[in-house]
């Protein structure tokens, strides 16, 4: 449950010390306490700011397919939220969101390329060079590898070719935590390659010029696809910024009679869906909708509601301006790269 503004507020003498203790990592960063290293395939890293809601997971699937149908290797290189001292492991599309992390589930099932999770994505890029290795013993046409780095900009033990870091306005005025959802404070910017903002928004690129902000921007629109459903909907999700979600679906067309928001990375009971049927009922909803990686973390829970109101969901895609410029840009760079991408 996120704090009011007026909560918020009250948390401000914490920053300092929130802020001393980012500055004593980075001093660690480098050391033989927490060592930076390289993977022998170029890293892509996609990351943000705050604590979450940013987009990172369908610009990863967006970067996946691009890069993929450029002819590149892709392999994508993740946490997996919530897995406690598992080891490494490459994730099973058919798999759970308990085994393998929502959004490492949802990249494999929708983009299509291998995932790998490890709490040192390090770890997960070991097992995947050895996959890709492999591979090529086996294929006559061995392909550029790449890996990007869902979430990365702040686990910096990886050493990355490319840093791309979603920005939007709310991050560019929010607070350091707790008094806000920053994770790191705005000069951190500095540290990205590559600037991914709203196209909606280019007066956000003028302020970042002004700034001091010198390199590359991407704009990038986020698109919600919505079911097509005939009558009122009750909608609910487990994400960051849940209404942006909501104002999504109507803006999409949907008639929402029923809005239920739950932390994000929610795990879901049987109970949960019961109380959500039985409210979305008493609405006059017709359907439940949620995102695509809420329906992951429901899991055995969708197969369980055949007799009950069905539940769909929505996808959220992230779009790239001139993209074609963008993946030239980029594949040229991956392959000017010191790492060996070649197998």
């Amino acid at each position: 449950m996120r704090l009011s503004a007026s909560a918020r507020k009250l948390l401000l003498p914490l920053v300092p010390a929130y802020r001393l203790a980012l500055g004593l990592r980075t001093r660690r960063l480098g050391t033989p306490a927490e060592p930076v290293r390289r993977l022998r395939f170029p890293v892509v890293s996609i990351g943000n700011l705050s604590t979450g809601g940013a987009g990172k997971t369908p610009l990863t699937i967006a970067l996946a397919n691009a890069l993929t149908e450029r002819g590149l290797q892709v392999d994508v290189l993740s946490r997996g939220y919530g897995r406690r001292h598992l080891p490494p492991v490459r994730v099973a599309p058919k798999g759970t969101a308990e085994e393998f992390g929502d959004e490492p589930l949802l990249i494999a099932r929708v983009a299509g390329v291998p995932v790998y999770v490890a709490a040192q994505r390090f770890d997960a890029g070991l097992l995947a060079e050895g996959d890709a290795i492999a591979l090529a013993v086996v294929d006559e046409e061995p392909r550029p590898v790449v890996h990007l780095l869902d979430d990365g900009f702040q686990h910096r033990q990886l050493h990355r070719e490319v840093d791309i870091l979603l920005l939007n306005r709310q991050d560019w005025q929010d607070s350091l935590l707790p008094a806000g959802d920053l994770r790191e404070p705005q000069s951190a910017i500095r540290r990205a390659g590559i600037l991914a903002i709203p196209a909606g928004d280019p007066e956000l690129e003028t302020e970042l010029r002004a700034w001091g902000w010198e390199g590359p921007v991407w704009r990038i629109r986020r698109t919600i696809e919505v079911p097509s459903v005939n009558g009122p909907v009750a909608a609910f999700c487990g994400i960051a910024r849940p209404q942006q979600f909501f104002a999504g679906l109507e803006t999409s067309g949907l008639e929402l009679v029923l809005r239920k928001a739950f932390p994000d990375h929610y795990t879901y009971t049987a109970a949960d869906l019961a109380r959500l049927q039985k409210a979305a009922r008493a609405a006059g909803a017709v359907a439940l909708v949620t995102t695509e990686k809420d329906q992951v973390r429901l899991g055995p829970l969708i197969a369980n509601n055949a007799s009950q109101i069905p539940i769909q969901s929505a996808r959220l895609r992230t779009e790239l301006e001139q993209e074609n410029e963008i993946m030239a840009w980029l594949v040229d760079r991956l392959l000017a790269s010191p790492a060996h991408l070649l197998l």
